[in-house]
């Protein structure tokens, strides 16, 4: 497997800024950040996974690069489906995955991890935002109802009565909507599926589910490959992670009886109204159900949380202690404010570090 190293070096100005505001704002133990004295670690970290937070992951590693400087972590963007199969299969020591892992991949991952099995828990907290390349709409108002006709090919044209009722006086343009959507099994799939499931569940007749439901539009790979070809078709429309959405229009989407533009600390309200999952087979799962239908004004609902995947039981001391310390720096306030920085996501609650923390604490070298 091809694996992406982010390393310090030519990394994008926000990343720099961030490093600088974490380094400003005192030692570790002050900011929640439990990674010990990682400047004794050495050795190589592989992970891979989600592509949504590659720009976070890009900050993480950086941070950590100057907290450990003699340990080396990759990390390959290649999909939230592909990251939990490696990490089932052993490829890697951690995952990303903008989905929870379904029933059958806890099994696996029960029997690759041990007795005292795997540990999940959202690390990243982002608003995927409904894009679009129409120059000559530079606002637009959609409501889930009319997302999914769009996505489900049902509404084709940009100046259908449905979307212009939405819009009192824009210009919309006679002409045809591409719908882009991801080619490979995705987290941002399901979270956008699982939306458009519950809040316009009358006009979405399909599975919530990583792949793809409906026939015809424009497939692209990863987020990147959706932002291509969002940038590179006039009329498309898609769902990406907000990160990926520079020069784009984006939606802002009915909330109610309004409607809420993306936003971090949007994002973050409706995190804070789920409901942690029942039936996991792990003590150390965090994965939580989010209220996509929600009404409450200045909510945005189309959120993805991505979790960070890993054992609770390494084969040698050194893994062990590698995957702890970079973890415990991803939940970190320092880490958590860098993420924000070079991706605008929203920076998990105390709550949520509280218990990633605990299952961090749980990992142990086996034997």
């Amino acid at each position: 497997m091809k694996r992406r190293t982010l390393r310090l070096a030519a990394l994008p100005v926000a990343v720099m800024l961030a490093l600088g505001m974490a380094a400003c704002s005192g030692d570790s133990e002050e900011n929640g950040s439990d990674t010990g004295n990682t400047t004794e670690l050495s050795g190589s970290l592989a992970g891979s996974g989600a592509s949504a937070q590659g720009a976070a992951m890009e900050a993480w590693i950086a941070g950590f690069s100057s907290e450990a400087p003699d340990v080396t972590v990759t990390y390959d963007p290649i999909g939230s489906g592909g990251g939990r199969k490696a990490f089932i299969e052993g490829g890697v020591q951690f995952a990303g995955s903008d989905a929870y892992l379904k029933p059958e991949e806890m099994t696996a991952a029960q029997a690759k991890c041990g007795p005292n099995g795997f540990i999940e828990f959202p690390g990243y907290i982002s608003p995927i935002a409904v894009a679009y390349n129409l120059p000559s709409v530079p606002k637009l108002n959609l409501s889930a109802s009319v997302i999914a006709r769009i996505f489900d090919n049902k509404i084709t044209k940009w100046n259908d009565p449905a979307i212009a009722a939405l819009n009192d006086g824009a210009t919309l343009p006679d002409s045809n909507i591409t719908a882009v959507h991801r080619s490979d099994e995705s987290g941002t799939t399901e979270n956008f599926v699982d939306y458009l499931s519950q809040a316009a569940p009358n006009d979405w007749p399909h599975e919530v589910s990583g792949e793809w439901p409906v026939q015809g539009g424009e497939a692209a790979a990863q987020t990147q490959g959706v932002a291509a070809a969002l940038r590179g078709g006039e009329g498309t429309i898609g769902y990406i992670d907000a990160s990926q959405a520079t020069g784009l229009g984006v939606a802002a989407i009915q909330v109610g009886e309004t409607f809420v533009e993306y936003s971090a600390q949007a994002a973050a309200a409706v995190v804070d109204a789920a409901t942690k999952v029942e039936g996991r087979t792990s003590q150390h799962s965090y994965a939580i159900d989010l209220p996509r239908d929600t009404t409450q004004a200045g909510v945005y609902p189309i959120v993805l949380v991505s979790y960070q995947l890993a054992c609770t039981s390494y084969p040698t001391q050194e893994q062990a202690d590698l995957v702890k310390a970079f973890l415990s720096y991803v939940i970190s306030e320092p880490g958590q404010q860098a993420a924000a920085q070079n991706a605008g996501s929203a920076p998990i609650s105390a709550q949520l570090r509280t218990q990633a923390q605990a299952a961090i604490d749980a990992i142990t070298a086996a034997g």
